[in-house]
């Protein structure tokens, strides 16, 4: 011990970690919460043997590899022009409100987004409408395996276009100087600029969509067509809300878990990761934007990206214009309805986000003050391993572990708050985290200088700074809490629906009349959530 050093008391060492017992608490309860789930679905398959590998399992399990797979190749194959195009176009005019648009999926519940793909392709919808006008036979089928593909295109490839543009806007502008010096024709910025970003980000980006795809639910619960098109999360819901085969539902939540595992594992082997908030939007000269075949390639690469996001979202605005509004808007069900899906989603944003926060001090904790970036690094993964358990697994898994105790569908909401509190935590992580740590480093000295309390550093030094990150996080779980139909649609009733699983309870009785009007009202009530709890937590001046 150096000459004049005190040793550390008991009362010393715990003031200095003090700042890191919140977040390994919340570390604590998240693990429980997994492994309890997870125990539940391994001591309900244990005693039933060896997996069923029956016909139903193995199509499942081969219809979920194979759609998750040709919905990622195409959602990435068709983003990557149309990221290239809005890159290319960096002078157009309506660029920045394009990039918004592409955004707006992760706004629209996947419900929503459902219905509207219907209104448009449906056997009543406005295509076949149109095409029994023109006078030609035969209708488009929108249920079974292309509509699947459809409504996943609907909602990842303006995901993927986001992240594949953040990509190459980390090219630098030394390269596309010396490009243009040299005359590369578009060929050859492709090959030699544009070839190496991509080669090292469409790897992550098209396995973080084959998971959005692989663990997809409401899109194929509403337009798979029936048990052939059924995917695990589908096989699961069926097993435990119709058939209460608990067996069968714990194993193949655990041929799903596998396979997610798995892919996440590659994922963060193999892909770089990449930011999506598009920091770098700036215009860039290329020597390949002036020509006429690339203002033709991305004239049709925009243009088909808009008509696949807007088309559905213009229909489903027809159909609410002729259907039944006030009588909708006037019925007891409807408004039972948004009072629950507001409670469940302000429950778990906030839930989210005071778990987040807690993870995300302690890790800031062991990587400014403590100096192990190591294990604030394991904090961090911690708090996104909900990442590779998807919704229905949780669910079911809970459903199982809580059914000996209390009614899981008494208790449905409850346990819906939890898995969309859970399953938030990786989006408010990936926000917030470089708000906080940005924090830290400006203040973190001056406040232990000052020694000024947490309550006090909280105030002064972290929400100034963490605000406007702190906002869009909580906008963004509320929302899609608020929105959500996976986990709902295992516990739900007609006593505790909420607008999503009251949406589907009309689209399943064909009351598509009213099936919009309710898309239209969950739509309108996502945006104006969004907004709301944007501009009242993250304030009016965006950092």
């Amino acid at each position: 011990m150096a000459q004049g050093a005190q040793p550390l008391t008991l009362s010393g060492w715990r003031t200095r970690w003090a700042g890191t017992a919140p977040g390994l608490a919340v570390i604590g309860v998240l693990l429980a919460v997994l492994a309890t789930g997870l125990w539940a679905l391994l001591s309900v398959a244990a005693p039933t043997g060896t997996l069923r590998l029956d016909a139903y399992v193995g199509g499942v399990v081969v219809f979920s590899l194979v759609q998750g797979a040709l919905s990622a190749l195409l959602s990435v194959g068709l983003a990557v022009p149309v990221a290239r195009a809005l890159f290319r176009r960096g002078d157009f005019p309506l660029r920045t409100l394009l990039v918004r648009l592409m955004g707006l999926p992760m706004v629209v519940p996947t419900i929503v987004g459902v219905i509207a793909i219907v209104i448009l392709f449906g056997r009543q919808g406005w295509l076949n409408q149109a095409w029994g006008a023109l006078g030609f036979g035969g209708r488009i089928d929108i249920y079974g395996l292309h509509g699947i593909l459809l409504a996943h295109l609907f909602f990842n490839l303006p995901f993927a276009t986001r992240l594949i543009l953040s990509g190459l806007a980390t090219i630098p502008q030394a390269q596309w100087r010396q490009a243009s010096q040299l005359g590369l024709t578009g060929s050859q910025v492709l090959r030699w600029i544009e070839y190496p970003v991509l080669r090292e980000v469409i790897p992550g980006i098209l396995g973080i969509v084959f998971l959005l795809c692989f663990t997809s639910f409401a899109i194929v619960l509403a337009l798979g067509g029936g048990p052939p098109n059924a995917t695990l999360e589908v096989a699961i819901y069926q097993a435990l809300r119709f058939e209460f085969d608990v067996g069968r539902a714990a194993q193949l939540a655990g041929i799903q878990l596998v396979v997610c595992l798995g892919v996440y594992a590659a994922i963060l082997r193999l892909g770089r990761p990449v930011e999506s908030d598009l920091a770098a939007t700036a215009a860039v000269r290329r020597p390949d934007a002036d020509t006429g075949m690339a203002r033709l390639v991305d004239t049709m690469a925009i243009g088909l990206a808009l008509l696949l996001l807007l088309g559905p979202l213009l229909a489903l605005a027809s159909r609410i214009a002729a259907g039944p509004l006030i009588d909708v808007l006037a019925s007891y069900a409807l408004w039972a309805a948004t009072g629950r899906s507001l409670a469940v989603g302000a429950t778990a944003g906030l839930l989210s986000l005071a778990a987040g926060w807690g993870i995300l001090t302690a890790a800031r904790a062991l990587r400014q003050v403590h100096g192990r970036p190591g294990l604030a690094r394991a904090a961090e993964l911690t708090g996104s391993m909900i990442l590779v358990v998807p919704p229905m697994v949780l669910g079911a898994g809970l459903f199982l572990a809580v059914r000996d105790w209390v009614d899981p569908f008494a208790a449905g909401l409850l346990l819906v708050v939890l898995v969309n509190a859970g399953m938030g935590l990786p989006f408010i992580i990936r926000i917030l985290g470089p708000a906080l740590d940005r924090a830290g480093r400006r203040y973190g000295r001056l406040g232990e200088s000052l020694g000024l309390r947490r309550w006090h550093r909280f105030v002064y030094a972290d929400w100034p700074e963490v605000r406007a990150s702190a906002g869009l996080a909580l906008a963004l779980v509320t929302c899609l809490s608020f929105g959500d139909f996976g986990v709902i649609a295992l516990f739900g009733s007609s006593d505790t629906a909420t607008l999503p699983f009251l949406l589907y309870e009309r689209m399943g009785a064909y009351r598509m009349d009213q099936a919009a009007v309710v898309a239209g009202w969950l739509l309108a009530l996502c945006v104006l959530l969004f907004v709301a709890v944007e501009r009242l937590v993250g304030g009016r001046e965006r950092r």
